[in-house]
């Protein structure tokens, strides 16, 4: 599917610009993005951008407008089918993570909507039970829409910096910095992974297991220091420079 999805959005922007909104919209649409397997398909979509070929600009406003239709729609899907809705099997199976949804939703319905748009399980369930719950649209349209407008560069990123690192010029110093640069990814991925095992675990009994609450949080203290101590090295590499000119190249060329 991601062969295909590449050989298409090579063809024309046009078609690469619908389907990043049709990509963004299914992600983002309740129940329907649960199947959806959004990070692979936004990250390819920003390896396309990084080598050059998708607009940033374009691609960012196509993705928001598909998560804007998608959390809205889901919004109404939820507030006119509400009682459907419980009779609905998947909700039926997940009936405690409903209840804590809306337990949060009732405290910190702003920050619980904005947040939400980044957590992947949560990204299509939050504007439905929002529209379950008739939780009113000022509260609801503002932190939907800066969560849409904000995310399609957020997850674009990580693709982004692989396009970049695939059209560095090899050789062997360029060679070991993308190897390098790989190194960071993995490790910043594994301490977002961490912090939110650990943030999840804080009020649960995992001792039993041996990734416990207090293995977790060492794990997750030690790979944001190691990330952060990697950011910083890196940037006196050599090759940054390279990377950093074709960054602010693709950041430029909607102007």
């Amino acid at each position: 599917m991601e062969l295909w999805l590449i050989t298409l959005f090579s063809q024309s922007l046009y078609y690469s610009l619908f389907l990043i909104g049709i990509v963004a919209f299914l992600e983002s649409l309740a129940l329907v993005g649960l199947l959806v397997p959004g990070i692979i398909l936004m990250t390819t979509l920003g390896t396309l951008i990084g080598d050059g070929s998708i607009l940033f600009y374009p691609a960012w406003i196509s993705g928001t407008i598909g998560c804007l239709l998608g959390d809205w729609i889901s919004y109404y899907i939820g507030f006119y089918c509400k009682s459907w809705l419980y009779k609905f099997n998947f909700i039926k199976k997940h009936q405690s993570l409903l209840e804590k949804t809306k337990a949060v939703l009732h405290k910190h319905s702003t920050i619980t909507v904005f947040v939400g748009r980044f957590i992947g399980p949560t990204r299509p369930f939050i504007p439905m039970v929002s529209g379950m719950l008739k939780l009113p649209l000022k509260k609801f349209i503002f932190p939907s829409t800066i969560g849409c407008i904000l995310w399609p560069p957020v997850y674009f990123f990580p693709g982004i910096v692989t396009g970049i690192t695939i059209n560095i010029p090899e050789n062997s110093t360029n060679d070991f910095f993308k190897w390098y640069l790989l190194s960071i990814s993995i490790l910043i991925w594994l301490g977002m992974w961490s912090v939110s095992k650990w943030w999840n675990m804080r009020k649960k009994n995992h001792e039993a297991k041996f990734l416990t609450k207090t293995r977790t949080g060492w794990l997750a203290l030690y790979t944001v220091i190691l990330s952060i101590i990697s950011l910083i090295s890196i940037q006196f590499h050599p090759s940054m420079s390279i990377f950093r000119r074709i960054f602010f190249s693709i950041l430029l060329s909607g102007f």
